[in-house]
């Protein structure tokens, strides 16, 4: 089993950064990949970006390419999420998500047994 935390929303202007976190603690998370999705009000969740278990290969959805980086640091049981360049559509809960063992059963979610309790990103314009 694994629990995921993250930490590092908050309220932002449009046009800032946050750093998002996930600590992943029960065991380690190198052998899967991690991933971020986000669920706006009323919106279904979508999927936001994805890392390999040795953070060599990474994903993005085509709205946060080029301002979104994720990264991951085995060693800490981490995985980070880097927002940069915010807009007011941005808005949205933030969920961690682990144990798939392909980016596309992460992007489907269909390979996802573990997720966090999700942290609120606001940005405001």
């Amino acid at each position: 089993q694994v629990q995921l935390v993250e930490s590092g929303g908050g309220l932002v202007q449009a046009g800032g950064s946050l750093r998002l976190s996930c600590a992943a603690s029960g065991r380690a998370i190198g052998w899967f990949y991690m991933g971020w999705f986000r669920q706006a009000p009323g919106k279904e969740r979508e999927f936001v970006a994805g890392v390999s278990g040795t953070g060599l290969i990474t994903k993005y959805a085509d709205s946060v390419k080029g301002r979104f980086t994720i990264s991951r640091d085995n060693a800490k049981n981490t995985v980070y999420l880097q927002l940069s360049n915010l807009k007011p559509e941005d808005t949205a809960d933030y969920y961690c998500a682990a144990g798939s063992q392909t980016i596309s059963a992460l992007i489907t979610e269909s390979g996802v047994p573990y997720w966090g309790q999700g942290t609120q990103v606001t940005v405001s314009s």
